[in-house]
Formats: C-alpha cells, sequence, structure tokens
C-alpha cells in the first residue's frame, strides 16, 4: 500500500519540479532538434563541406553479383587451368558456401577485346558498354565484408550489414536537399525480381522519413492510389487534404516530432505527383531515336531500359538520386547462358544512359555508378557451369561526376581470386562519391542514440586515384 502523499496531485506538482522540468526541457529540447535537424528537402540550405563535382546521382544495383570474370577482368592463366585443380596455397584459411576444396578452376566462356583510346578490356558480352570505354572509370579491385546478398546489399547502400541505417541515397538527400519541389528527392526503380536486402538498401533508417527512397512501379501509376477514386474532384481533395494539414500541425505544435512534419511534406507531395507522376511517366513524348538507342520497344512495357530513361528524365526534372535494381545475377549454375540473357537486358540500355547525359551537358556533374554487392569465383560451382559468391574482388564502374575517364584502377591476381594492388573497400568507394558531391565523409554525420553515426560508419578514406 503506497503512502497517500504518493497519490496526491499537489504534492507531486511540489515534490518533483526537477522531474517535470526535466520532461519541459526534454520537450523544448526535442522541439529544437526537430527544427535544426534537417533542412527543407527543397530550397534548404546544403550541408556541402567544399565545391562538389557532382550534383546528382544514378545508381545501377546490378543485384545478385555480376561475374568480374565474365564482363571486365579478363584472366587468360584461369582459361589455360580451366579443370584443373586451384593451387593449394590460393585457398589456405578459405572458407565459402558451396566451394569445396576439389572445386575445379572455371575458365570464361567469353572473349575480351580492347577498346577506345583507353585500350580498356570489356568481355563481348558487353559491346554497348564497351563503346563507352574511354567515359568509364573501371575498378577492378574493390572488396566488401559480407558474402551472402541481402548483407553484402545493405553493406554497400548503407555502410552496415546491420538493418536500421541510412542508404547512401538517403545520406545524399539530407545533405544536399532537393530541386525539385513536385517528385521525391529519391526515386528508385526496380526491374526483374525485388532484392534480397529489400526496402533497406534505399531507407532512410534513423534520417526523417522525408529523406527515404520512393519505390515507383514500372507499370500503371508510379505509386498506388494516385489517382482519385470516384467522386473526388480536384477542389473537395485540396479541401480535405488543407483540414488534414491543420490537423497534423496542431498535433506538431503540440508534440514536436519531426515525423510529424515529415507525414505533412509527404501528404502535400502525394498531391503534386498527382499531376507531375503522369506526364513523367509518359516515355511517348520522346523522339524515336532516344527510345531506339536505349533499346526501348514498348514504351509502356516494364524493363530495364524503360527505368534507364526514366531515370534521365527524373534528374532533368531536378531529382538528387536515382536508384535502379536489376536482381538478376546470382549464377550459381547455368552461367554461361544467364549472364548472356543478363547483359541482352542490361547492356544497351546502361550504356545509353552514360551517352544520352552525355550529350546533354549532364554527365560532368552527375555520378553514374554500376556494379552489385560483390564477385563470383574462379571455381566452378553448380556442376559445370556456376560461379559462388566471391567477397575478395569484383569490378565495379563510374562515369561522370569528376572520375577519371577511361582509366582501370587496381589490379586483381591472374586468377581473379585476390586484389593485388590498389584495393578499394565499399566504404573507400562511399567516401569517394561523397567527396565528389562536396562532403567530407567523416563530417556528414547525424546524431542517433547518444553518438553520431555516418555512411562510411568507422572507416573509408577518399581514392584520389580515380578523380579527375
Amino acid at each position: 500500500m503506497f503512502p497517500p502523499n504518493y497519490l496526491k496531485r499537489r504534492w507531486f506538482l511540489r515534490d518533483c519540479g526537477l522531474g517535470l522540468a526535466g520532461i519541459a526541457a526534454n520537450s523544448l529540447l526535442a522541439r529544437e532538434a526537430s527544427a535544426t535537424a534537417s533542412p527543407a528537402i527543397t530550397g534548404g540550405t546544403p550541408r556541402s563541406h567544399f565545391p562538389a563535382k557532382a550534383k546528382r546521382v544514378i545508381y545501377m544495383f546490378q543485384a545478385g553479383a555480376p561475374s568480374h570474370l565474365e564482363l571486365f577482368d579478363p584472366k587468360p592463366e584461369l582459361t589455360k587451368r580451366d579443370g584443373k585443380l586451384p593451387p593449394p596455397e590460393l585457398l589456405y584459411g578459405y572458407r565459402a558456401a558451396f566451394i569445396k576444396p576439389n572445386s575445379a578452376l572455371l575458365g570464361a566462356k567469353y572473349k575480351f577485346t580492347r577498346h577506345g583510346a583507353s585500350g580498356m578490356e570489356i568481355s563481348e558480352l558487353l559491346p554497348h558498354t564497351a563503346s563507352i570505354a574511354d567515359d568509364l572509370c573501371l575498378i577492378r579491385s574493390m572488396q566488401t565484408d559480407a558474402v551472402n546478398h541481402a548483407p553484402a546489399q545493405i553493406l554497400m547502400n548503407t555502410g552496415s550489414q546491420q538493418f536500421g541505417r541510412p542508404s547512401f541515397g538517403a545520406w545524399t538527400l539530407y545533405g544536399l536537399g532537393s530541386e525539385c519541389e513536385d517528385l521525391p528527392g529519391y526515386v528508385v526503380l526496380t526491374s526483374a525480381k525485388g532484392t534480397s536486402g529489400g526496402a533497406s538498401n534505399y531507407g532512410c533508417g534513423f534520417l526523417p522519413t522525408s529523406y527515404g527512397g520512393v519505390p515507383f512501379r514500372s507499370a500503371g501509376d508510379p505509386v498506388l492510389y494516385l489517382s482519385n477514386p470516384r467522386g473526388i474532384d480536384a477542389a473537395a481533395q485540396r479541401a480535405s487534404l488543407d483540414t488534414l494539414n491543420e490537423l497534423n500541425r496542431l498535433a506538431l505544435g503540440d508534440a514536436g516530432d519531426p515525423e510529424i512534419s515529415a507525414r505533412i511534406d509527404a501528404y502535400e507531395m502525394a498531391y503534386r505527383l498527382q499531376t507531375s507522376a503522369p506526364e513523367l511517366m509518359d516515355l511517348s513524348q520522346e523522339p524515336k531515336p532516344i527510345l531506339e538507342m536505349y533499346g526501348i520497344k514498348d514504351v509502356k512495357e516494364a524493363s530495364y531500359a524503360r527505368n534507364c530513361l526514366l531515370a534521365r528524365r527524373l534528374i532533368e526534372r531536378g531529382v538528387r538520386f536515382v536508384q535502379l535494381f536489376h536482381e538478376a545475377w546470382d549464377q550459381h549454375g547455368n552461367l554461361t547462358k544467364a549472364i548472356k540473357e543478363n547483359c541482352q537486358n542490361t547492356d544497351q540500355a546502361s550504356a545509353a544512359l552514360v551517352k544520352d547525359l552525355k550529350q546533354r551537358g549532364l554527365l560532368d556533374d552527375t555520378l553514374v555508378v554500376w556494379g552489385g554487392e560483390f564477385g563470383r569465383t574462379p571455381m566452378v560451382q553448380g556442376g559445370n557451369d556456376g560461379r559462388d559468391h566471391h567477397n575478395r574482388c569484383f569490378t565495379m564502374w563510374v562515369a561522370g561526376g569528376g572520375f577519371k575517364k577511361g582509366h582501370i584502377h587496381g589490379e586483381t591476381d591472374e586468377l581473379g581470386f585476390n586484389v593485388v594492388r590498389d584495393a578499394v573497400h565499399v566504404h573507400d568507394l562511399n567516401a569517394t562519391l561523397l567527396h565528389q558531391l562536396g562532403f567530407d565523409h567523416e563530417k556528414l554525420t547525424y546524431r542517433f542514440q547518444g553518438r553520431d553515426f555516418r555512411l562510411t560508419d568507422v572507416h573509408g578514406h577518399v581514392v584520389k586515384s580515380v578523380l579527375a
């Protein structure tokens, strides 16, 4: 039984003043934090630390992990040793999910040839990408920590294998804001199937929700329920939205919760999207030569090529970050046929996007990134025609945004198993991309749960040798 004083309101107000003061102080600090934690998505002051080389990003994420050995990293010695066991010292201390000690080496079945003034060697599977060799910075020495798809994808996109961290796109939007009032600042386009890492690949984590990626559908309304239901005209919708926003503003003034402000912004963005999104998605406006360059035969048919063209249209309208996800590259078996199909579905449009940006004067200040979450093993897996996951080395390329053109960075050993020169970890790549956007990756932080977080966690350095 509690003493009578424990139940008296006057006693609580008189003797617990410090507690109430603490509650009030916390409330005021929360409101102050919500007001200063982030500038407006549009019109706010960017958090840049120095002049940027790039203003926006298009990230073509090839989920499932393309084989560097079939596409970008020629290994004649591996071809010579096809069917033979790897050297014992190569596998010392090595563990993989499906690779056994007696797994033979697998040589690439496709030829590599040199292209452009740079003489960059690229597989015959990628004739269109080969045509832009002199615009590419090819990084053959990528490394990552994770060996399974979901954690590796999340690490690549958020800097951590754990759920709940902001994505690279969210950090970019948080730092730069958006130049567009009628479309989200960060748009996600998916082809093939959904990624293993799911929404964590483009989420906002602990940043305000307005910085997260907004998925657009490839067919129909780009966002579900974008069209008004029957009986609701524009005037009725505007009136109901004004009333809802007023209620939310009252709640914001009372609670000071930044998520309420984000909710207001989301409702207003959805309203504006009803006009801007249909116009954006209408590719019939594009000239026939442009559609042919991307390989688009039906402007309404969902495809990777359609998403590439939409990416260009999005950044032209001021969208800061566009991310394409195409999960189709996980060839544990049937590698020879499947990777050829993958390239047929993606090669032309990927190269067309770079060419299109270049001819419109947009490439120099746009970062175009192509790559997956890790590479594939030199040893065979899945019978006699497949490769396992491999995190020790893989290849990515970057075009525009102040990266060197026609440049090859890094080198792997003669079997494509280990990096032997100029390794680039995922954290290093992210630090370098942020640098080109005008940020010191160690200073672009957000305080959460008592400490400052950043995209590169406690790692990463800028790879200056890939920068022009």
